[in-house]
This record gives structure tokens, C-alpha cells and sequence, in this order.
């Protein structure tokens, strides 16, 4: 099957410029009839009773982003972050980080932190109304797990739910298909008080790993899979965490999420379309806990979204862990990674993510969003903030054998300057930028491609005969070049022009075809310049089932020693720049260290290379 065409966004979709979606119409909707205005809200989370006795809620809405700690969030997550956060802000609301800490064995610290760093780096907080900015700590499943085991007894009691011995084959094979209705399990007829029995005897560790389940009782012949019993307690003895070995049975992830929801208050429970099948469980749990007076009116309802497929990405956790595990890439914060960390590191700021959710949109069907896309809103973000700087990055050099003769000396150097921002760049009443400052000697260095000694036709940069400008400082004429013994080009050779220095009364007297970029050997910083690509070199580098790694791009790292100008010595890590011809860089802000060799890489070109 071929992959489907690759989405065209909706460009008219800027940072302060909302296009309507049906996420906000429902939003909008609810508001308007006062879906959720008799919530009462207590500061926090707990049961019904509790909730009951506090303030109305001042939030108009809630929703939440509720990640399991155990990868490293991705570009996709960053969508759910900035709709997520995004909504509440827009209308009023709160948006909660909880953790959905439900499978101890998966789960680490390293994992919550990373996430707390990428949804504060991204931009938003998760406070609630009333305390300052980053106060309220994150909320977490794992602070529920009473209630919810309170919760699974009283459905016990009211007859919708058992404890099921079959082994995990048969429980399968039981399970039936999309053709085939399920069989109803022979421990389904349990009295109330033998699955009450059994199910503390599951949570006292009297059971082994595997030999029990909880299980709702709905429909083992419904048409939705999911409602054919689904588990909702398993047995797990690994330590937690955060409660450490207080519990050795976990609720399942589909009983626990509709619960952290209904608790916290959420209104608004949005995820991807992954999850749509499981909302009829959604809705039945909230009803059965209603009934069983564990929670109170009105619940929160359930929502989905199409996830984020961007091309020649892989967003798999499991695949994502693979390229780490067998050192395809260097770690998960590797620049070539999709991940938060990875596109951080690669140089991409919060703002062109938060622009990219805004103006891919939110939709209900699936389709592809091309890479350029997230380029391009990385570009219109750095277009007017990045400082230019020139950088030679396969350097040869270029002697201006004319130079003692001009200048009295092959020692002088002369100072040149060239704005950090162009003008069209700095907005009306801004302080424009103090001026870039860097040296023109009798040696620069040059791209070695700026000189063909014969030159194809259309060439004109350098080549014997020919003039151009050193772009900032004066116009040259090209007069050939020496190599070594195995014909390599080791100098370029030409004249300088006197009087014709950028900037001076002379600068258009002599008329060149062509500037271009240069670093003087005088005050030029050699540096380490990673040139990242694309990790993949397919737009769908696992369509069909085919091994992703064959996919991988052979070129997209390369790792050159460069000479930057004197400006971009003093970066600080994490900051970025136009290479004036190449496109945009960062300072590594891991590896970039202040008064040691630089290191910057590669974010993006300055237009897309990839297109057809």
C-alpha cells in the first residue's frame, strides 16, 4: 500500500492567529450551556464527597497531558502538549501534567524529569489557578492507586467485576475476534464474595505474577473488542517508583486514566485517535462509578485527535529505543532524533514547535505532514532573531599576493563590520544589534568551491581573470592558484582592489559579478561543525512492515573542521545563528564550551533541500 500524500497545512495558521477546529467547538459548545459549571473544586484531587464540599471550580475548563514516564517525550508529544495547554489557556482553564505512572516495570525518575523539563521548555506551566507560576507539582496516577482499588472492589460488589484464573493463552483465544464473539470465562460466574476473596488475596501477594486478572464484566459477544471484559487489575511484583513496594497488583492503564480524569475534574480528556475504540469503556466506567457513589456528576468526557505522522520520522518508542540501544545515533538527545531532547539539541526553539502545532491543525483523520513543514516554521522563527555570521566550512586559502604592495605591509590587517541583523529584520523602534567586527588580512579562507581554475559555464565566483567581492571587505581579482605533487588545489591566488573596501565611496567603482563568504586567517576561529540531515532517507522509512534501519540516511551527519568569524567565538550554548550561504546553527549545548574549540550544528538550510 502506497503511503498517503503528505498533508498541505494550512498556512494561515500563525501563533496568534487560532483556526477554528472541532476541539474548540465542542469547548466552545460546553461553555455556552454550562456543561461543567456546577464542578466544585477542593485544590486537590481526591473522591467525590471531597469535591463536593469545596468552591466552585474557577477553571472554565481542564484538560491534561498525561505521559507514562518511561521514554523520552517525542515531536508528536509535543502536538498533545501545545493542544493540550494550548486549549486551557485559550479558554480560561487549567491544563494538568499528570504522570501515568501504572507500569512500575517500565517506569524511572530519569523519565520524569526529562518530561518535566520538555513541557517547561516547550513553554507552559502547569500551576494551578491561585499559586504561583511552577508551584503545583505534577499530579500522578500513582497517588490514586487507593481509590482506584477501592473503586475496583465496588464494582466487585455491584456485579461488574471478577477475578479470572485462566492463563493468558486461553483468556486470548476466549477473547474472539473481529468475526467471532468471545467465551465467556468458566470463573465469570463467581459469587460476589469468592471474586471479593480472591482479589485480596491477588493484592496480599498470595498469588503469583500472571495467575489472576481483575476484570470488568460488560459483553464478551460485543462488536468492540475492548468492552469483551477487558483486564483491569494485574498482578506485578516489581517496586515502583514512587510508592515502592506498597502495592504488587497495578491497575490497568484503560482503568486507570478515566479515573485520574473523573478525580482531577478534568473536562476535557483529549488524546490520539489510537484511543477511540477504548472511549465506550471510558464512558461505561464513568457511569458504573457514578452508580456505585464513588464519584459524582458531571464526568469528563473523552475526545481524539489524529497523531502526528511527519515524514521520514519514526516515532515509536520502540524503534526510537532500538536506534539508541544499537548506537544508530548517540543517545536520545542525538541532534538526528525526534525526540524533544534530540530536536532541542539539533537547535529548534519552543516557539517554531508551538507555531507547527498551531499550523498543522488539529483534525480527526490521519494523513502525513511533510517534514518542510516543521523546517519551515523553524526558519520563519529564526529569520528575524538568528545573528548572522560567515563560516568557511571546507576552507582552502586565498592570498592577496598584491597585499604589502597596497597596504605597505603583508602584516596589516584592516578592520571591516557587517550588521548582526539585516535591516528588513529588526522590527520598528527595536535597538538594532551592535555591529559584527572581524579583520581583513593578506590571507583568508575561502570555500573550496568558490574557485575553478576552469569554469563550468554560468560560474561566477572565482577563476582566473575573474572579479569579486570578499563580501564586507574588498573586490578581488582572481589570478590562479598552486597545488601539490598530486594536483590538489593548496592556495588560491588574486589581487586586492584598493579603494573598493564595503562600505567606502569606492565600494561601486569597480563592478563584481559575484560576493563571497570568507574568514581572515588573522582572527578566524577554527571550529567543529556538525552537518546534520535527515535520519532517514525515506519519507516512510517503515511503510509495509520493511526493516526501518535499511532506511537510514548514510549522510546525515558529517562532521567538518571549519573557520568561523570572530563573532561566533564568544557563542553561548544553546544559541543560534545564520551562517551567512549555509542556513541556520546552534552552539551545542551539551559540547559547546566558552573559551574551548566551538561546536555548532547544523539546525536547518536556509530552504528546503529534500523537495521534489
Amino acid at each position: 500500500m502506497n503511503a498517503p500524500t503528505p498533508k498541505a497545512p494550512d498556512t494561515n495558521a500563525t501563533a496568534d492567529h487560532k483556526v477554528s477546529n472541532f476541539l474548540r467547538q465542542i469547548i466552545e459548545n460546553d461553555l455556552d450551556k454550562g456543561t461543567y459549571a456546577t464542578r466544585r473544586w477542593a485544590g486537590s484531587p481526591g473522591d467525590a464527597t471531597h469535591h463536593a464540599a469545596g468552591q466552585p471550580d474557577p477553571a472554565k475548563i481542564r484538560t491534561r497531558f498525561p505521559p507514562e514516564p518511561n521514554g523520552y517525550l517525542h515531536v508528536g508529544h509535543a502536538k498533545s502538549i501545545c493542544i493540550n495547554f494550548g486549549l486551557a489557556k485559550e479558554y480560561g482553564g487549567v491544563c494538568h501534567l499528570r504522570f501515568d505512572d501504572t507500569n512500575p516495570e517500565k517506569e524511572d525518575t530519569e523519565y520524569v524529569n526529562s518530561i518535566i523539563d520538555a513541557v517547561k521548555w516547550l513553554g507552559f506551566d502547569w500551576a494551578q489557578l491561585g499559586q504561583a507560576a511552577g508551584s503545583a507539582a505534577p499530579y500522578q496516577a500513582s497517588d490514586y492507586f487507593d481509590f482506584m482499588y477501592r473503586a475496583a472492589e465496588a464494582l466487585i460488589e455491584a456485579g461488574y467485576a471478577y477475578v479470572d484464573e485462566q492463563s493468558a493463552e486461553d483468556m486470548r483465544a476466549n477473547r474472539g475476534d473481529f468475526g467471532k464473539p468471545g467465551v465467556d470465562s468458566p470463573f465469570r460466574s463467581r459469587t460476589v464474595t469468592e471474586n471479593l476473596t480472591r482479589f485480596r488475596e491477588m493484592r496480599d501477594g498470595k498469588l503469583d505474577d500472571g495467575a489472576a486478572v481483575l476484570r470488568a464484566k460488560i459483553d464478551m459477544a460485543s462488536p468492540n473488542i475492548n468492552l469483551r471484559d477487558p483486564a483491569i487489575y494485574r498482578i506485578r511484583r516489581a517496586t515502583h517508583h514512587h510508592t515502592g513496594d506498597t502495592w504488587c497488583i497495578y491497575p490497568m492503564y484503560t482503568f486507570a486514566h478515566p479515573i485520574e480524569d473523573a478525580l482531577e475534574q478534568i473536562t476535557h480528556s483529549i488524546c490520539t485517535l489510537e484511543f477511540e475504540d477504548q472511549r465506550p469503556f471510558y464512558d461505561w466506567l464513568m457511569e458504573r462509578l457514578c452508580e456505585c457513589k464513588l464519584l459524582a456528576a458531571p464526568s469528563p468526557k473523552q475526545y481524539e485527535f489524529a497523531r502526528l505522522n511527519l515524514t521520514y520520522v519514526i516515532t515509536s518508542k520502540r524503534k526510537l529505543a532500538q536506534l539508541v540501544n544499537e548506537s544508530k545515533v548517540s543517545g536520545w538527545d542525538d541532534p538526528r532524533m525526534p525526540t524533544i531532547v534530540g530536536l532541542r539539541r539539533r537547535g529548534y526553539t519552543p516557539e517554531s514547535l508551538r507555531l507547527f502545532a498551531d499550523r498543522i491543525g488539529v483534525t480527526k483523520s490521519d494523513s502525513w505532514i511533510d517534514y518542510s513543514t516543521l523546517e519551515g516554521c523553524l526558519r520563519e522563527d529564526l529569520e528575524n532573531k538568528a545573528h548572522r555570521g560567515m563560516a568557511v566550512l571546507d576552507p582552502v586559502k586565498l592570498v592577496l599576493t598584491n597585499w604589502a604592495e597596497a597596504f605597505g605591509s603583508d602584516g596589516y590587517t584592516e578592520d571591516c563590520t557587517q550588521p548582526a541583523l539585516p535591516h528588513s529584520a529588526i522590527a520598528e523602534g527595536q535597538t538594532p544589534p551592535a555591529d559584527r567586527m572581524f579583520k581583513i588580512g593578506k590571507e583568508v579562507w575561502i570555500e573550496r568551491e568558490d574557485f575553478e581554475e576552469v569554469p563550468p559555464k554560468g560560474y561566477k565566483r572565482l577563476f582566473p581573470g575573474n572579479v569579486v567581492r570578499l563580501k564586507g571587505g574588498y573586490v578581488i581579482e582572481c589570478t590562479g592558484c598552486a597545488r601539490d605533487a598530486a594536483g590538489n588545489v593548496t592556495e588560491v591566488h588574486a589581487k586586492v582592489i584598493p579603494g573598493t573596501k564595503s562600505g567606502t565611496p569606492g565600494a561601486d567603482s569597480v563592478k563584481a559579478k559575484a560576493a563571497i563568504t570568507w574568514v581572515s586567517v588573522a582572527d578566524g576561529v577554527q571550529a567543529e561543525v556538525r552537518l546534520y540531515d535527515r535520519l532517514f532517507a525515506e519519507a516512510h522509512p517503515d511503510a509495509g512492515g520493511k526493516d526501518f534501519l535499511q532506511s537510514l540516511n548514510p549522510d546525515s551527519l558529517k562532521v567538518v573542521t571549519a573557520y568561523v568569524e570572530p563573532s561566533l567565538a564568544g557563542a553561548q550554548p544553546d544559541q543560534k545563528f545564520q551562517f551567512e550561504r549555509f542556513g541556520y546553527f546552534v552552539a551545542d549545548r551539551l559540547d559547546h564550551v566558552a573559551g574551548a574549540k566551538p561546536v555548532f550544528n547544523r539546525v536547518t538550510g536556509l530552504k528546503d533541500s529534500w523537495g521534489k
